[in-house]
């Protein structure tokens, strides 16, 4: 089974929202100058555009698992020696490398709390990223050195 990831809304997302929605609720509802009404109803608005557009966290397919996405860049040259590392050990990586070019994406999904980490290697062809290797899924203390 292939894992894929989509992107969905963290409860961070949805408290931001909410929060912005009240207290333009609260300002709107005060008897105050039209200026502030104004203000209130731009919170109420902006409010509901981010609970309808913010998406931050990512989501395993199949389950409710809510995780971070961190990218790295390499150069096109390190393609082999960091598939092997991803498929052995993703802390072997050499960051010294990183952003040396844009050739080659590694995508990290990680969550503390369960202590999962996800990885796989892109390779870039014209107008986009394809995926070199599988994801490999470690702990999430094997993946903390690429996480700075």
């Amino acid at each position: 089974m292939e894992k894929e990831f989509s992107r969905g809304r963290s409860a961070q997302d949805i408290i931001i929202s909410l929060i912005l929605v009240v207290f333009g609720a609260i300002l709107v509802a005060m008897p105050t100058s039209q200026s502030v009404n104004i203000l209130g109803f731009f919170m109420i608005f902006a409010g509901l555009i981010l609970l309808f557009v913010l998406r931050t966290c990512y989501k395993l397919d199949g389950t409710k698992e809510t995780f971070k996405k961190k990218e790295i860049y390499f150069a096109q040259s390190k393609r082999d020696s960091t598939a092997a590392a991803i498929a052995s050990d993703p802390a072997a990586i050499d960051l010294a490398d990183e952003n040396k070019g844009n050739g080659l994406r590694v995508d990290i999904f990680y969550n503390r709390k369960s202590g999962k980490a996800y990885c796989r290697l892109f390779e870039y062809v014209p107008y986009r990223y394809e995926p070199c290797t599988p994801y490999y899924e470690y702990p999430i203390e094997k993946v903390e050195k690429l996480l700075k």
